[in-house]
């Protein structure tokens, strides 16, 4: 389909020499060819699709906050088991 739509774009030019309305239309055939790929997410993102790099861009941050959460949650957990065990304490 691509291949053909380069024919007849090249096809149009070529005739322009003729008569300028065939670069007209080549333009117009031009412009609706690359926004018909862009409205459908036809343009190349880092993970090739505009639904799959949303996902993987979700995923990265789940990721990312999830070793957020394990890394100070360790790093706390005794901290707090104390001042647990202090209100505990206190309030008896």
């Amino acid at each position: 389909m691509f291949v053909l739509l380069l024919i007849l774009i090249a096809a149009l030019f070529g005739l322009g020499f003729l008569h300028p309305i065939w670069w007209v239309a080549a333009a117009v055939l031009v412009y609706g060819a690359t926004r018909h790929a862009r409205d459908r997410g036809g343009g190349r993102s880092r993970s090739g699709g505009s639904e799959l790099g949303d996902y993987r861009d979700y995923q990265e941050r789940r990721d990312r906050q999830d070793r957020w959460d394990r890394r100070y949650s360790r790093q706390n957990r005794a901290r707090w088991r104390r001042e647990d065990h202090r209100d505990h304490e206190h309030h008896r």
